[in-house]
């Protein structure tokens, strides 16, 4: 009965899964568990009255909400923009496919710090984007909009590939079936197909949300780190460790990493309510 509770059926197609799973446990201990552990046992030690100062310090919710704000906006924006792009590179035939698949992963390839001063210089009055816009009253460097940009670059691959799976499982035989019954496109799209992919586009979003309220590289280099304006909160835990402020730094650190997986733990939860909701597992 316990082994039927914790690992399912006893009986199992593939062999070897007791190794797998040893191995795999194993790996994400040492990957993750560990080092989250090691710094929550960091944290317990901490002074409790200088981390709620510390939090409630002024340039601290500065940061903090120049973070929060600023990857909410770009996730909600690559939640839009990279779903159109999966259903395009899903649905339609294009030529250059792989040199596509190829753009989507490069966020992904390309070191953050390289991606920071790229966007700088390519945004400033004398870059390609930047002397265009300038002209126009649009500063972008130095200012909550860079950060968003940079923040849209790095997060965009994590949408895209978390709907460009669910989009090609989707039988095309539904649509065809609802178009054969009288329904619209306009009605395919928002009551089949959208619902079917809210899921994954909340995960990617959620993950999204997340990776910017840890960026730094590539955030570091357009915001110009002006406090109270554009210093994002990952900032401020590099500059706690420089002046050797490791309790400063656990707990902001400690900050980011809450709000990271509360993030990701509602996200998860709204998805299983979601699945119920449509008839789903």
């Amino acid at each position: 009965m316990i082994k039927r509770l914790f690992f399912g059926s006893p009986r199992f197609v593939l062999p070897g899964r007791g190794l797998a799973l040893g191995i795999t446990m194993t790996y994400v201990s040492l990957m993750i568990m560990i080092p989250v552990l090691a710094l929550l046992v960091k944290a317990s030690q901490l002074n409790g009255a200088r981390a709620i100062t510390l939090i409630l310090d002024p340039q601290v919710q500065s940061a903090l909400w120049v973070s929060l704000s600023t990857s909410a906006m770009a996730a909600f924006v690559n939640g839009v923009f990279g779903t159109i792009v999966a259903w395009v590179h899903v649905r339609y035939p294009h030529p250059g496919k792989p040199i596509i698949n190829a753009l989507i992963d490069l966020p992904f390839a390309i070191p953050t710090a390289v991606t920071g001063i790229t966007l700088t210089h390519l945004l400033s009055d004398h870059g390609w984007v930047g002397r265009v816009l300038t002209p126009l009253g649009w500063q972008i460097n130095y200012t909550w909009i860079g950060i968003v940009v940079a923040l849209v670059f790095v997060g965009l691959p994590f949408v895209i590939r978390s709907v460009e799976p669910v989009l090609a499982d989707i039988d095309t035989d539904i649509e065809e079936a609802a178009a054969t019954l009288g329904a619209s496109s306009r009605h395919i799209t928002w009551r089949i197909l959208i619902p079917t992919i809210f899921p994954a586009i909340l995960s990617g979003v959620t993950v999204a949300f997340a990776r910017g309220l840890g960026e730094y590289g590539s955030v570091v280099f357009i915001s110009g780190n002006l406090p109270y304006k554009t210093e994002i909160l990952p900032y401020l835990i590099v500059s706690k460790l420089e002046q050797f402020d490791y309790e400063g730094a656990t707990v902001l650190a400690i900050l980011t990493l809450a709000l990271s997986f509360v993030a990701l733990v509602l996200a998860n939860g709204l998805q299983g309510w979601y699945r119920r909701r449509m008839g789903g597992t």
